[in-house]
């Protein structure tokens, strides 16, 4: 007080050619809440989780399939962080490949396609999954769909006869060689045993043959929180449930079974790995659920209407287009009770 008023004194002998001092303003910062954060949670922590969680997964693919394995993995990978690299040099920003996330891309793009795909099948997968599934809605956190699920409809729809049923099936090779236990079970009505599916000794795309590998990489994200379990639960849920009604009413000697449906199929593997993306899910655990069960539902719809003997992928973009949807739908009641409306 003594400075300020020796100051203004000072302006008024000079005939106030001086200027009073500007008053000190406080510094807000308004950040929506909530306000307690665990600095330990980064991108770079959930990301590396999830590649510990698809180790077994991978091993499992390495232990079946072989180099094939490792060439569509290792492919497919570097195509996403090639292309993460360009597109972020491009757009004049800071390259973060340390954050992992075009690595999580590249192996769960490359454990979703057959180990007979051609190589341009994961490098054009890559990069598609990166620049139309991430950097062109503004990045990570920005995108509304799974990335790897985009770069795999992509090539599918550009190169059908190397992702179809057609794919699975090399009478020269000495890879595992024949049609996958939801096209024999849909298409000829054969029923494959489920133990062999259960642990992996069947064909299909490099990530979906092993429930038991699944399973364990996806109990270690639910353990560590890096994946919410609502939507897994729900998933698994809603297919058993719908499988378990369908399978009644056709009979006892419907191939499809309930079974079949849980074990057969990306269904465990997506549930884990790609459905509980936090990016393209909903936020709130109701919304979780509900996500998880329109997924659940939508895959059951197209194994059996469809021509498709898998629907996963499909099921998962349709659903992530809900996703903003059933976040409003799933605005939590705030605390005190919900805001009075205006009269």
């Amino acid at each position: 007080m003594t400075d300020l008023r020796r100051t203004l004194e000072s302006a008024s002998d000079a005939g106030g050619a001086a200027e009073m001092p500007a008053t000190p303003q406080p510094s807000l910062h308004v950040s929506p809440a909530p306000h307690l954060s665990n600095t330990s949670l980064t991108t770079q922590r959930m990301m590396l989780d999830v590649l510990i969680g698809l180790a077994p997964v991978v091993g499992m693919a390495v232990y079946v399939f072989g180099w094939y394995a490792v060439q569509q993995v290792g492919l497919a990978t570097l195509a996403c962080l090639a292309a993460e690299a360009a597109f972020v040099k491009w757009r004049g920003r800071t390259i973060t490949l340390n954050d992992l996330s075009a690595g999580v891309t590249g192996v769960i793009l490359g454990l979703s396609i057959p180990w007979s795909a051609p190589w341009y099948v994961p490098v054009l997968g890559g990069v598609f999954a990166i620049g139309l599934g991430k950097v062109v809605f503004g990045g990570l956190g920005q995108n509304i769909f799974n990335p790897a699920m985009v770069g795999r409809a992509f090539v599918m729809l550009a190169f059908p006869a190397a992702l179809g049923a057609s794919a699975f099936i090399a009478p020269d090779s000495a890879i595992l060689s024949q049609a996958t236990p939801l096209t024999l079970a849909k298409q000829e009505a054969v029923s494959t045993a489920l133990w062999p599916m259960f642990l992996g000794t069947v064909n299909g795309s490099l990530g979906e043959t092993s429930v038991l590998a699944s399973l364990i990489g996806g109990l270690y994200l639910v353990i560590r929180r890096t994946a919410s379990w609502e939507i897994p639960v729900s998933v698994l849920g809603a297919v058993a449930v719908c499988a378990g009604i369908g399978q009644l009413l056709a009979g006892p000697d419907y191939a499809l079974t309930l079974g079949h449906h849980l074990f057969g199929g990306a269904l465990v593997f997506g549930a884990f790995f790609i459905a509980t993306d936090p990016c393209s899910s909903p936020l709130t655990p109701k919304g979780k659920a509900i996500f998880g069960a329109g997924v659940g539902v939508l895959i059951y719809i197209l194994r059996t209407f469809s021509g498709y003997p898998e629907g996963l992928m499909f099921a998962i973009l349709l659903m992530n287009a809900c996703a903003p949807l059933i976040n409003r739908w799933t605005v939590p009641t705030p605390l005190g009770g919900p805001v009075p409306a205006k009269k």
